[in-house]
Parts: C-alpha cells; structure tokens; sequence
C-alpha cells in the first residue's frame, strides 16, 4: 500500500527568543531529513506575514533549504501567495529551485484574504483579483524560456525549469472566481476542504473554455494528527500550543469568506471536541491507515503552535518505528 504522509512544516508558535528560534528552524530541517529517509511522502509548507503567534513568511527559501536536505520526498508550498511577488523574480525562483531539487517542489497559489498583508508588502487589496491573473499568466509566458512582451518591452526570462511545460501549480481558493481562474488559466483546481460547488464550477468553466485539469483537495480526513503513547496526558501537556496556532488561523476570519474550520474563540475543550487537531496512539494511528487504505493522507503536525522539540521528535520517531515500521511502510 502507498502512503502519502505529509510533514507539515509551518514555523507556528514562534518563540520571542531569536536564538530559540534557530533552533526550531533547525529542527525543522532535521526532521524534513528524517522524513525523506523514513518514507513520508510530502513535506508541506505555507506562507503568511505579520502574524501574532508566528508563521512562515520565507515559503521559497525555506523550500530550497529542504530540497538541499533531502533527494526524494516532494515538498508542496500551500499556499503560495502569488499576489504577493513580482512576477519575473517569482518565475526566476520557481525555475532555480525546480532544477535544484529535481523537480520535486510543487505550488498551490493562492491571492491570499487578510489586507494587512497586502499593505505590509505594499500591494493594493482592491486589484488583488487582476494582480492574480497578471501573476499566473506572466509565470507561464516566463517559464517558455521565449521572449515575450511584458508591460511594452521584450524580455526574456532564466532559467529554464526542468519541468516541462512548467513546475506543478495548483491554483488554490475558496470562491467561485478562485475556481473559475484555474480554469481559465489551465491549472488544476485546489480549495482548502472538499468543496463540490467548487468542483462543479470549475469543471463547467473547463468544459466551456476548452480547458483541462483536475480538482484536488486535502480530503474529508486531512486532521492534523500528533502521535503520542498517552493522548489524554499530551492534550493536558500541549493542548495550548494547538489552540495557539487554531485562535492565530481563526483571528483572520473576514465576512463573506468561507474558510474551513477557522473559528477564533476556543478552548483547548473546543478545539478537541472538534478533531479538526487529533493526537492518535500509534496503534489508533495504524487502524485508522489500514481501514482507510491508500487514500488516507495522515498530516503530522510536530511543532505546531510551539510544540517542545523533544516532544515534536518523539510524536515524529513513534509515527515512524510504532505506525510506519509494522505496516511495512518505511523506506
């Protein structure tokens, strides 16, 4: 059986100490080793900016660092916000860090929902929805490696990616326009839960443009797990590192956009009783995997929010010698 674990690497629950920091960065990349080495399947990092409890806001540096580290898992940015950049120096990255790693980084861009940062990176909010289809159509012109007008001026763009036409990118959101933009532009279709309305716009607006592709999502069960011998006793012990990062996500909530499981008001009770964040045994763990076959993406989630390094490695080693080993699924 297949399995596709994902290593969810956010830099959550940052800690005001830069010195301390480092060192989660740097046990962040020592797991993204042991991952590559223990059979996981894909190591997912995010981007956001001027956040309260800390968040990645270095996705494509952070994405090279990992590549350096490994040879084989696939590393999926999600999201990057593609509005955020400019779109040439984007392009330059994507293809630098393509050929770098094999082509194992792969996207899912997105425009992003919280203004402020929009102003942070001196962007206008009001244009975000023209600035995307700006990005997404210079990436692919730039990524021909031919030259191609761009605002009244021929230029040319290098280097190449290694993967042809061009590197993996979804386009990720959760609105009809989101939908019908990858559509538009010929990507395959991502929103954050499954979403059928979504689904259905998208594959209408295919089928009406001549396009093609495919909507993928995280799945019904896409929890984000912690693997622990004693899950009442880690919930006690950690609990509040997940609600961190759970009142962090849910703060962003904006009228009129539908995010999935964000809510900003919780307990550690709450957010429990909610299983969008799970600590399973290993034994949980392994029973949930084999009823749910190859389908089942698990999410490990070690340093969420905080998490101790000890206790992060510990949730990691368990997953890999107590779940992975007696399926026979390590590398």
């Amino acid at each position: 059986m297949a399995l596709d674990t994902i290593l969810r690497l956010n830099q959550t629950g940052q800690n005001p100490d830069p010195a301390r920091e480092a060192e989660r960065l740097q046990a962040s990349l020592e797991m993204a080793t042991h991952a590559d080495t223990a059979g996981f399947g894909t190591i997912n990092l995010e981007e956001h900016h001027c956040t309260d409890a800390g968040w990645m806001g270095s996705p494509l540096v952070m994405a090279g660092l990992v590549a350096a580290r490994t040879r084989h898992i696939r590393i999926r940015v999600c999201a990057l916000l593609v509005t955020l950049y400019d779109p040439i120096r984007l392009a330059e990255e994507i293809a630098l860090l393509d050929q770098a790693s094999d082509g194992r980084i792969f996207y899912v861009a997105g425009q992003g929902y919280r203004p402020l940062e929009y102003h942070a990176l001196d962007k206008d909010w009001d244009t975000r929805g023209a600035r995307a289809d700006h990005v997404l159509d210079t990436l692919q012109k730039a990524w021909t490696g031919e030259p191609f007008d761009y605002r009244g001026q021929t230029v040319r763009v290098r280097p190449v990616p290694l993967t042809r036409p061009h590197p993996l990118l979804y386009y990720g959101g959760m609105s009809a326009a989101a939908a019908q933009r990858a559509a538009r532009f010929g990507l395959p279709f991502f929103p954050p839960a499954p979403m059928p309305g979504l689904a259905s716009i998208y594959a209408k607006e295919c089928e009406r443009l001549g396009t093609t592709g495919h909507v993928a999502d995280p799945g019904p069960d896409s929890t984000l797990l912690f693997i622990d011998e004693s899950p009442e006793q880690a919930w006690a012990d950690l609990g509040h590192h997940f609600l961190r990062e759970a009142s962090e996500y849910g703060s962003w909530a904006r009228e009129g956009v539908d995010r999935p499981y964000a809510t900003a008001t919780l307990t550690v009770e709450e957010l429990r009783a909610q299983k969008r964040y799970e600590i399973l045994t290993p034994e949980e763990c392994r029973e949930r995997i084999s009823r749910q076959g190859k389908e089942y993406r698990p999410i490990l989630h070690p340093l969420c929010g905080g998490v101790p390094i000890d206790r992060a490695w510990r949730c990691i080693r368990l997953y890999t010698d107590k779940v992975l080993g007696p399926l026979g699924l390590t590398r």
